[in-house]
């Protein structure tokens, strides 16, 4: 509760007398004519500013567009009508513009609702629900039809419209191939296909969409459509737009999902809570939106607040949108404007996920998963030659790039100083290490004040503000160790460690990021850690002075040893080599979901963290039963898996429709519902609403199967019809809106950066791992630009190209790439010149134009003619007509054959959907 609220609470009990015996108040004469007077006239029967109608007692309860109640009988202190006419906050003052209602007049209303806002004739009403819109209405479970051909064509003949005829088969695999794989397929693969079709048409294309289905390019190709609507890139977005460290991972999950059919039900629980099932890189979804990064936004606490609840508002978008179809962040400062999601609803769902948190951890992974397998096998080589050094007696040093850590065989010791050689030492960390069987990687860190460590410095060469605490405060990445030798001093940086009792060590860690964690490229090169040589020595109780500390490990030492013994050198040798292989194909940080400890959850007056209101719990909208059945202050996890199983469950009138449509949009160019992020009154009203609920109930009944759905849907007659015109069609149904005919559409940037690459016959369709870049690596808040040559590491599907936010490409960005900053449900499509100079002129289209004319002239010889053919072939699919290949064969010969490549790129046969 805020301050004002908490003195007008103060104010309102302390001073107001509390009513006497036969001072009952009567509403009729005492608190109707200041209603009327002061209230009705902005919200009354005729007009309802901010949504707030005060002539109903049920519409006081309810509240108005704040989503606060301007009533709560018995506390008033709760009751937005009593701040309002108290003037507690400039932006809520009633009546506006003048002063306040009189003393006496406020006193009333407040005992009137201390006493419990009785309102005579009126006790007994409640706030009536608008009629229900339709997607938030059970599902129809009686249909009169069971294919989907069956829904479509009753409304076409309703309309007095047929499907067109079946399209050619060269049209047929073109466009199956690209739908479901993004890929246009080969010459051979086509002219295999119309062999087929000739003889079994069916057959032949049952067979094919199996096929492509069974392609691991239908993953690379649906998990675009999955994250563009979640907006999943590999940087931050805002003013610093920082690199996400690993953030592929994720991208790598939703490719296998699709891939391996993953149960859309499942695919939801894994999102919202794969840390309970140890599939942590699936929680990457959840941290899917843009943020600002903690860097920026400062220490002032009211700026962290704001940008804590903008964190999750991006959570909560990103649910909503993909999973739910709701625009939920329409919640957070009122109660929905169209739908029945209240701002309690909002701040309920906030509590669901508390305990997400932006940023980079170890993901959870599976005991049979490759990386954890590999890092078994790899730790236990690692822990044999370590033991093989200890049994020598030897010490020495081991670069992990994010630390370096320091063996050395066991001792016990009460006091530890680390003495820098060097005039300048800078690092995050240090951990001492002590052998526990119980913890992670059997040892535990006893570098920790809670322990009672005392750390004390070399007054000489201390900075302020960089002192020796910052190296045991646990707090990766923020303040750094800073030591300074004087000029002209002979004083080094030292540091002390103090411990309660004698502990046994046997390793330290020196640290510019303790766990890895740092998730930016920018961080990454100004964390460095600099300290020269050094020496560990413990205290000499007998002596005084600078001969009170006794070195027992040196880094000349070490040094010296591995010039000296070449089995030392040897056994290090396996060490870092080993460490080496740890580190690029062990488990490794990633920018998924991060956890930690949820807080309160209350209602924030107009979406402000500085306004907070009644407390709340995680809950589902109250429109839909929305209790998740777990304790109120559950933990995190629990929380988010009891969220998802509300949303799978198969009476969740959103759920199915929402994925169904989704897929629906992505196969025919537009869902059932145009919007498929917005089912609410605001969204599109859906062309065929039976077939939407018949083909959810399929879907469920199919244990949630993706391919089965999508199979359904291209193998049916409207998929596989022509996308001709006719004339009397379009007069009725311009835009195929009943599917009278297949719609053509434009290609995505991706299909046709893809196609061209597999046409010159370059294309590396390589699954997975680490994002190829076309950017220059980011220094400090330089911007992000795009380099100017890129080479052959880039040739792969631009599903990999690493995802930037807020920058162009300056190729594809012109055919409505998406930023990846806005919830892309659909994208659009333009049409600018800027398209195709693109395509005509690039420096990628120059280039790949050479590769396929090369390519034709290694098939075709000499003969020009069959050169053309295959550049045709190559490029759209087919052959030429007569008149095409002569025409091509005299530009040709007035031209060149990189051209013609060129000039076919640019035309809407390989740019469009046949």
């Amino acid at each position: 509760m805020n301050r004002s609220l908490l003195t007008l609470t103060f104010v309102l009990f302390a001073f107001c007398p509390s009513p006497l015996p036969g001072d009952e108040i009567n509403f009729e004469d005492d608190v109707l004519p200041i209603l009327e007077n002061n209230c009705l006239y902005c919200h009354g029967e005729d007009e309802q500013e901010s949504g707030l109608r005060l002539d109903r007692r049920g519409m006081m309860l309810r509240g108005g567009d704040s989503g606060l109640a301007a009533v709560v009988p018995g506390h008033p202190e709760k009751s937005y009508l009593v701040q309002a006419i108290n003037h507690v906050d400039e932006g809520m003052s009633m009546p506006p513009d003048e002063d306040k209602i009189p003393a006496e007049e406020i006193e009333l209303i407040t005992r009137w609702i201390q006493e419990g806002a009785q309102w005579p004739g009126q006790m007994d009403d409640v706030v009536e629900e608008e009629i229900e819109h339709w997607a938030f209405l059970p599902r129809k479970r009686e249909f009169d039809h069971d294919t989907i051909d069956g829904f479509l064509h009753q409304r076409l003949a309703d309309a007095g419209l047929d499907f067109s005829p079946s399209a050619d088969p060269r049209s047929l695999i073109r466009r199956a191939a690209i739908v479901l794989t993004g890929l246009a397929p080969t010459p051979e693969r086509t002219r295999a296909f119309i062999t087929d079709f000739e003889n079994d048409g069916d057959a032949a294309y049952e067979s094919l969409v199996d096929e492509l289905l069974a392609s691991p390019h239908f993953g690379q190709r649906w998990a675009q459509h999955w994250l563009d609507v979640i907006r999943w890139a590999e940087t931050n977005g805002s003013e610093s737009n920082l690199y996400r460290k690993n953030a592929w991972m994720y991208r790598d999950y939703v490719v296998s999902a699709f891939n391996d059919d993953k149960p859309y039900d499942q695919f939801i629980r894994e999102q919202l809570a794969g840390d309970k099932w140890d599939i942590g890189q699936a929680t990457g979804f959840l941290v899917a939106g843009p943020h600002v990064p903690s860097a920026t936004v400062g220490s002032e606490p009211s700026a962290r607040r704001q940008a804590r609840a903008d964190r999750l508002d991006e959570v909560l978008q990103t649910v909503g949108a993909s999973m739910m179809g709701m625009t939920i962040g329409c919640a957070r400062c009122h109660n929905h404007k169209f739908d029945p999601l209240s701002i309690q609803d909002y701040y309920s769902l906030t509590a669901v996920f508390q305990d997400v948190e932006f940023g980079s951890r170890y993901p959870e992974r599976a005991d049979d998963d490759p990386r954890v397998q590999l890092e078994r096998e790899l730790r236990g080589k690692l822990a044999d030659l370590r033991r093989e050094m200890l049994a020598r007696g030897y010490a020495w040093t081991e670069d992990w790039k994010a630390y370096q850590e320091v063996h050395f065989p066991q001792r016990s010791v009460d006091r530890l100083r680390i003495s820098f050689l060097g005039r300048f030492v800078l690092m995050d960390e240090v951990e001492i290490l002590q052998k526990d069987p119980d913890a992670p990687r059997g040892v535990r860190n006893i570098a920790l004040p809670s322990l009672g460590l005392q750390v004390e410095e070399n007054p000489a060469t201390k900075n302020e503000g960089m002192t020796a605490e910052n190296l045991v405060n646990q707090s990766y990445g923020a303040k750094e160790f800073k030591a300074t030798s004087p000029k002209g001093s002979a004083e080094r940086p030292w540091v002390n460690f103090g411990f309660a009792k004698a502990e046994p060590i046997s390793r330290i860690r020196l640290s510019s990021d303790r766990e890895d964690f740092l998730e930016t490229d920018y961080i990454k090169g100004l964390m460095k850690i600099k300290y020269g040589d050094f020496q560990l020595e413990v205290a000499d109780e007998s002596k005084a002075g600078a001969e009170a500390w006794k070195p027992f490990c040196t880094s000349a030492g070490m040094k010296r040893r591995a010039m000296e013994d070449t089995e030392y050198n040897a056994i290090q040798t396996q060490i870092n080599n080993v460490i080496s292989q740890l580190i690029d194909n062990g488990p490794q940080p990633a920018f998924v979901a991060r956890f930690v400890d949820p807080v309160e959850t209350f209602v924030l007056a107009r979406g402000s963290p500085e306004s907070p209101y009644d407390r709340v719990y995680a809950s589902a909208p109250a429109r839909f039963d929305g209790d998740l059945g777990i304790p109120l202050d559950g933990p995190g996890p629990q929380r988010r898996a009891a969220f998802a199983k509300w949303l799978v469950d198969p009476e969740n009138p959103l759920t199915a429709r929402v994925m169904v449509n989704r897929l629906w949009h992505h196969i025919f160019g537009s869902g059932i519902v145009a919007t498929p992020s917005d089912f609410g009154r605001a969204g599109a009203m859906p062309t065929h609403p039976e077939l939407l609920d018949w083909m959810a109930a399929r879907f469920i009944d199919s244990e949630y199967s993706m391919k089965a759905m999508i199979r359904s849907m291209v193998m049916s007659r409207a998929f596989r019809q022509s996308s001709q015109p006719n004339a009397a069609a379009l007069e009725k149904d311009a835009t195929a809106q009943l599917l009278w005919r297949f719609p053509p559409r434009r290609v995505e940037a991706e299909v046709i950066r893809d196609s061209v690459l597999l046409a010159s016959g370059r294309l590396d369709d390589s699954l997975g791992g680490l994002s190829y870049r076309i950017h220059n690596e980011k220094k400090r808040y330089a911007q992000w630009k795009v380099v100017d040559n890129y080479g052959e590491e880039t040739w792969r599907r631009m599903l990999y190209q690493e995802r930037m936010r807020r920058v162009d490409d300056r190729m594809f960005t012109a055919f409505d790439f998406p930023d990846c900053g806005q919830i892309r449900a659909k994208r659009p499509v333009s049409t600018t010149p800027l398209q195709a100079l693109n395509l005509m002129n690039s420096d990628f289209i120059v280039t790949q134009a050479r590769l396929i004319a090369q390519r034709a002239r290694q098939k075709a010889g000499d003969n020009l003619r069959e050169q053309v053919g295959w550049c045709f072939q190559l490029l759209l699919t087919r052959e030429p007509s007569d008149d095409e290949r002569n025409a091509a064969v005299e530009f040709v010969q007035s031209e060149s054959l990189e051209l013609l490549c060129r000039t076919l790129v640019n035309t809407n046969e390989f740019a469009f959907l046949p």
